[in-house]
């Protein structure tokens, strides 16, 4: 029977890297956070200490602050430590206030839909 190295444990807990350090997570229904990594558990929960959503419609985005916030490991796709001395952002992105992103993500939702009803209205044609 062998015993696990110091090597072995951290490479079985590869977040341990990005503790104390800021970074990006998606998750499975296609929320972005950002926040400080403060504690995780073997099954990829998280939780991040200053967290905020940002959402992104279009040229635009906000930053929702939520706090310390808890993620259920299953639900996270990607994560990814932000390096701070670069811009998070393109210049040509603006950033706006939660009701103004709302207002867009609404309009944005709406043209969609809108987009959806013509087709099945003029599935008929067959234009293919």
């Amino acid at each position: 029977m062998s015993w696990a190295g110091p090597e072995d444990i951290f490479l079985s807990t590869s977040l341990a890297s990005y503790l104390d350090k800021k970074l990006l997570v998606l998750l499975r229904d296609g929320r972005k956070l950002l926040g400080t990594l403060r504690s995780f558990d073997q099954f990829a929960n998280a939780v991040l200490e200053g967290a905020c959503e940002r959402v992104i419609v279009g040229e635009l985005f906000c930053d929702i602050p939520l706090g310390l916030y808890v993620i259920r490991g299953e639900n996270v796709v990607l994560i990814g430590e932000l390096d701070l001395e670069r811009d998070e952002l393109p210049a040509h992105m603006t950033r706006v206030s939660a009701a103004d992103i709302k207002k867009a993500q609404k309009a944005e939702r709406d043209a969609s839909d809108l987009k959806g009803s013509l087709r099945k209205r003029m599935e008929f044609l067959d234009l293919d």
